[in-house]
């Protein structure tokens, strides 16, 4: 018998593990842990099952995330993207759900397990409406198109099917009741949901924010955390003992929180135990997948892994375009939301519980929605180029795209390139105006760019990292580009093409540090701002002027500091907060040596140890309370504190060679 601290020790050694592994292999956690799940299940190694701890912790899961979904729920946000949420988004989850419970009335003739009741299809069709909002909205974000014209699209869906579990939470239970009393059930669950609904958001929008304001004034974080789970738990009994989910109160209180100024500091506090629990929930259900039954079956697997996912495609590609998007937008809105989603196993779980689906149909099902969601990533990487493909008037609206950048920047010579039209570009083309030196900038903003030009900015819809929208934007008759997004990997492959289109064209690039710094310049970069040094610089310049200190040598200092590339400034001590997920510990650090008497470097010169052979460099030598500037003739004595330069290795290096 497992006791409950070893289940958890073996739960997260494995979550760790399997994290490790799948974000090796640049694939979403989630998919981690449901291979975990597997591996550890009763239907593989059996070292775990899911029994109450686990289930327990699993529940918890869904209620921290649907947590999470209420405090991102804002009323504006609905009202402003009204159309796409609730006309695309309803019309998307109710055809869905429809169109599986036809699917399982015109099949009356299949096997038992496969033929469903109509209380089934529905479940299922519940789930299988549900799409991945953590992989797709992830994969969007690196590729910059979330404020895209399909990228709104795929949003507003995403935030209706969240919204959609909470009416499903309540409605599949009550689907595994005699149909006699069906009826019943659903009105009395939706008189209790109205009840505790308007008890939590009545009372809770006149006490929330003051009682929040209570405690912020306590100035105390652990009492701010306390307080927070026990609203987040307290939220949940309530509805729970009214005989609903609890993952319903949960979403009720994120919601009441999503209207007070605590909501940002609420999603930071939070997010440890929404990950770490959903981590669970997902082991939970990787552990209900029986492999065996699954490799038996493959040919049905692979059926409902390649219907559903079509279908799907077939449909929100259909309605994209019945609401006015173009071939290439409706194409990718459906690449991107054909898959399966975490929703999915929430609501499968719970039609699972209710005994409403077979087992052996769950099991394929199951097995699909993580194969689907394991393609997902390769799907979404890949949908320009299918869209350009299939969609017959795509190349017509990327080329008259084209022609309208070319048209527009036809008469203009020696004009710089705003890559980028945010603020920090409004700012740049602002400058670039009042000193009359001419500027086209590009955005993939629609409504930004339908603002700007209407204001008459020179400003095009554009994608920068594509070769046709440089050349059509001049760049072989400009005399500069300007990068000013700060995304490394976009940045370099803009600068890829650069090299390749106007090699000699100066490139000035924003980054967020100094950690991209000599990767941006080694790739063709002719300056790098990183913002962290020069608010660093900027910050300094004003203590510096308020401390007295004359302008004219403030101003030397900061343009010295430049002039060098902030050499002087790269590298810090790095805290606990400080921590970045980069295994090679590529950026430049600082660090603080103390020679003990035994130190391999005490009564040896400093360019006797070869630092420089590792990457580092020596800095400054503190000798008891003088300040050494040190140079390869300094001999290094006990007591002395060596500051190092490097990356996380080679100050490791250097640090051996000091000690050793």
């Amino acid at each position: 018998m497992t006791s409950g601290l070893e289940l958890t020790l073996l739960l997260l050694g494995s979550a760790v593990l399997g994290v490790v592994a799948f974000r090796m292999l640049h694939l979403p956690p989630m998919l981690g842990y449901l291979a975990v799940g597997v591996l550890i299940g009763p239907h593989a190694l059996q070292l775990a099952d899911n029994g109450p701890t686990t289930h327990a912790l699993a529940e918890f899961g869904v209620v921290f995330l649907m947590f999470s979904i209420g405090l991102e729920f804002s009323l504006a946000q609905l009202r402003a993207m009204r159309r796409i949420v609730f006309g695309l988004g309803l019309a998307q989850v109710t055809l869905t759900i429809l169109l599986t419970m036809l699917v399982a009335f015109l099949s009356p003739r299949l096997p038992a397990p496969l033929n469903v009741g109509w209380q089934a299809a529905l479940a299922l069709g519940g789930a299988l409406a549900m799409s991945s909002t953590a992989i797709v909205s992830k994969m969007l974000t690196e590729r910059l198109e979330l404020e895209s014209e399909h990228g709104r699209r795929i949003i507003g869906i995403l935030l209706f099917q969240d919204l959609a579990v909470v009416p499903l939470l309540i409605l599949i239970p009550s689907l595994a009741r005699p149909a006699e009393e069906l009826a019943m059930n659903l009105g009395w669950a939706a008189v209790k949901a109205a009840g505790v609904l308007a008890l939590l958001l009545f009372f809770g929008q006149k006490w929330m924010r003051r009682w929040f304001t209570v405690v912020a004034k306590r100035r105390s974080q652990e009492l701010f955390m306390l307080n927070l789970l026990l609203v987040t738990l307290g939220a949940a009994w309530i509805t729970e003992r009214a005989g609903l989910s609890m993952a319903l109160g949960a979403f009720v209180a994120g919601m009441l929180i999503s209207e007070t100024q605590y909501k940002h500091q609420v999603e930071e506090d939070i997010k440890p135990f929404r990950d770490v629990l959903l981590g669970l929930f997902f082991i939970s259900i990787g552990m209900l997948l029986n492999l065996e039954l699954v490799l038996a079956n493959w040919w049905l697997v692979l059926a409902l892994l390649v219907l559903p996912v079509l279908l799907k495609f077939a449909l929100i590609a259909a309605l994209a375009k019945a609401f006015g998007s173009s071939d290439g937008v409706a194409m990718r809105t459906g690449l991107a939301l054909a898959q399966a989603g975490e929703f999915g196993f929430v609501l499968l779980n719970l039609a699972s519980g209710s005994k409403l689906i077979d087992p052996f149909l769950i099991q394929l099902v199951l097995a699909s929605m993580v194969l689907s969601m394991l393609v997902a990533p390769f799907v979404i990487a890949n949908m320009d180029r299918i869209a350009m493909k299939v969609a017959s008037n795509e190349w017509m609206l990327q080329s008259l795209q084209l022609t309208q950048i070319a048209s527009r920047t036809m008469a203009a010579q020696k004009h710089v390139i705003i890559a980028g039209f945010g603020r920090s570009g409004q700012s740049l083309a602002t400058l670039l105006s009042e000193e009359k030196l001419p500027w086209y900038a590009l955005d993939l903003d629609p409504e930004r760019v339908q603002e700007a030009r209407a204001a008459g900015a020179n400003v095009s819809y554009g994608d920068c990292s594509r070769r046709e929208a440089l050349i059509a934007a001049g760049i072989n008759r400009a005399s500069a580009l300007v990068i000013t997004f700060a995304d490394t990997r976009l940045a370099l492959k803009v600068l890829h093409l650069v090299h390749e289109l106007a090699p000699k064209l100066p490139v000035i690039v924003r980054a967020h540090d100094d950690t991209e710094l000599d990767i941006l310049k080694r790739a063709g970069a002719t300056e790098v701002v990183p913002e962290a040094l020069e608010s660093s610089l900027m910050l300094a310049s004003h203590a510096l002027v308020v401390m007295g200190v004359p302008l004219r040598r403030v101003v030397h200092r900061v343009q010295a500091a430049r002039d060098e590339r902030y050499a002087s400034l790269r590298g810090f001590f790095h805290g606990a907060g400080d921590v970045r997920e980069d295994p090679e510990h590529s950026y430049v650090r600082l660090h603080s040596v103390v020679l003990a008497d035994d130190a391999g470097g005490v009564g040896r010169c400093i360019g006797d140890l070869g630092l420089d052979e590792v990457g580092a460099e020596v800095t400054a030598l503190r000798r008891g309370n003088q300040r050494i500037e040190p140079d390869q003739d300094t001999e290094l004595r006990a007591g002395d504190v060596v500051v190092l330069r490097g990356t996380g290795m080679a100050v490791s290096r250097a640090e051996g060679r000091l000690l050793r």
